[in-house]
């Protein structure tokens, strides 16, 4: 999720040989030549005084916050994975063959199948469809085959203070895992999850665990690793908190051309309207309200281009993982799924 689409990495380890020495050059990984002056974490100047604000505004203990970070190194493959996600690395035909397959369609149908009970309760509950919800969790790990096996604390460390062009926002997610590691009663050293910090069948952070994740079988536990009752209601829950609506079309393929075409991919917000994209050039085979907020997006095939136009639930699915082309493999594996399983046996 949001970070931690762990199913994409069959397709960067294709992509990661080649990448390494380009990488190094581009991105300038000046961080992880400096850490590795360091023995571990506990021994840097800009760690200590983390644990300093930690004990401050937090209440942690220092010699625990100390001992635990003495503990971790830098994750050389954790940097090498993040300069180059999927989303960025392939185009949009490479990305779909990756999730819209026949075995992920149909494992999408025995999920469904398997827990169809838990999923009625969800969408009762929060009003979000069992299609999405599969979906989601089809593509972050395979229905939970592929949940990451990277120490989140080492990953989320190496992340905070070795790569700084999003070292702040590594840093509060560092912070948020060992808050709730505390809150929940979990060892910090025990969460494993992707590179990037996602965790359990959805790929929570630790942010939207603590925010999103739910009770959903009544257990007294909060466990997206090993419970798909809670894993499940966790990601409902999550659509309905960002505002999920689950009554208009989702995404609706379109022509475009002239300054309707110029726009697309400007952006993941909602910064049109169907009828003022209709006015630059848009052309759309079904109907829709002229004044719905929308966005368009090109999306590169094997044979040119095709173009999407995102309307409000497609924006919530951003929410989760924030790419056009993640949200499109999402609403078309849900669709295929929601076939199979309403085809005659």
């Amino acid at each position: 999720m949001e970070l931690g689409v762990s199913a994409t990495s069959s397709a960067r380890a294709a992509h990661l040989a080649g990448l390494l020495g380009r990488w190094a050059v581009a991105a300038g990984i000046v961080a992880l030549a400096a850490g590795s002056a360091w023995g571990n974490y506990a021994e840097r100047p800009a760690v200590q005084a983390y644990i300093g604000e930690l004990v401050a505004e937090h209440g942690f203990e220092e010699a625990w916050l100390t001992g635990l970070f003495a503990s971790i190194r830098p994750n050389d493959d954790v940097l090498l994975r993040i300069s180059r996600p999927a989303e960025k690395a392939l185009a949009w035909h490479e990305y779909r063959r990756i999730f819209i397959t026949e075995r992920r369609i149909e494992g999408g149908a025995e999920f469904w199948r398997k827990h169809q009970s838990t999923l009625q309760a969800a969408e009762r509950e929060f009003g979000v469809a069992p299609a999405i919800v599969v979906a989601i969790i089809g593509v972050e790990t395979f229905y939970g085959r592929y949940k990451g096996s990277f120490p989140v604390l080492e990953s989320l460390t190496t992340l905070a203070f070795d790569y700084p062009r999003r070292g702040e926002f590594f840093q509060g997610q560092l912070t948020e895992l060992l808050i709730l590691s505390r809150n929940e009663g979990f060892d910090p050293l025990e969460f494993k999850g992707s590179y990037a910090g996602a965790m359990g069948f959805g790929q929570f952070i630790p942010s939207s665990y603590r925010a999103f994740a739910v009770d959903f079988d009544g257990d007294g536990k909060r466990d997206i690793w090993q419970n798909e009752v809670d894993a499940i209601g966790s990601v409902a829950n999550y659509f309905a908190e960002h505002g999920w609506q689950g009554t208009a079309p989702t995404a609706v393929r379109v022509q475009a051309a002239g300054d309707a075409a110029n726009v697309a991919n400007a952006g993941l917000d909602l910064d049109h309207t169907v009828g003022g994209l209709q006015a630059q050039g848009m052309v759309l085979a079904v109907e829709l309200p002229a004044d719905a907020k929308a966005a368009l997006y090109r999306m590169e095939t094997a044979d040119g281009v095709e173009f999407w136009l995102g309307l409000h639930d497609f924006y919530v699915i951003t929410r989760y993982n924030r790419s056009a082309m993640y949200a499109l493999a999402v609403l078309q594996l849900s669709q295929a799924i929601g076939e199979l399983m309403a085809a005659p046996e």
